[in-house]
């Protein structure tokens, strides 16, 4: 690393982790992401809404897989060879718990300025404006920034998996 790639902490800069679903690219706070996992089936649950995979044990922990194209009513894809899990540390400001979130491919890691974050237009996609930090431009690519805990801890997502997992 040379002296103008170090990292300047006395800046507003955040790193995100990205990822690749429907051939768009998004990203969430790297702090949340406990590990990257392949895909492997999940053990289904009954009655869970169709963007639930099942739960998965996770050295003695079980957690929920939200299949996050489905979530954002994508179209689904079962061809991708390369889909991930990315474990996240949710914080619902009660309680933190682990989640997984499936989707097409790892991507890049970024750190972005705050400055260089900028406010979605309200209502320009399936994703509720609530779920979205805000969208940043890295190398000619457009990344959205998703709000994971608000995303996750959702008044519609929470109950399901509460009720399904406990």
């Amino acid at each position: 690393m040379t002296e103008n790639q170090q990292i300047d902490v006395t800046s507003n800069n955040r790193q995100f982790l990205s990822f690749i679903l429907a051939g768009e690219e998004y990203a969430t706070d790297i702090l949340k992401v406990q590990e990257i996992r392949d895909w492997t089936q999940a053990t289904l649950v009954p009655n869970s809404p169709d963007y639930v995979e099942g739960v998965t044990n996770l050295r003695g922990q079980i957690i929920p897989i939200i299949n996050l194209r489905t979530r954002f009513s994508l179209p689904k894809d079962d061809s991708l060879k390369n889909r991930i899990v990315i474990v996240l540390k949710i914080d619902d400001g009660e309680r933190s718990r682990l989640m997984g979130l499936l989707v097409d491919a790892f991507a890049e890691t970024y750190d972005i300025a705050e400055h260089e974050i900028k406010a979605a237009p309200s209502k320009i996609s399936v994703i509720d404006d609530e779920f979205i930090i805000g969208l940043a431009t890295s190398d000619e690519k457009m990344l959205i920034l998703l709000d994971v805990d608000e995303l996750l801890t959702s008044q519609e997502l929470t109950p399901t998996i509460n009720d399904n997992v406990a």
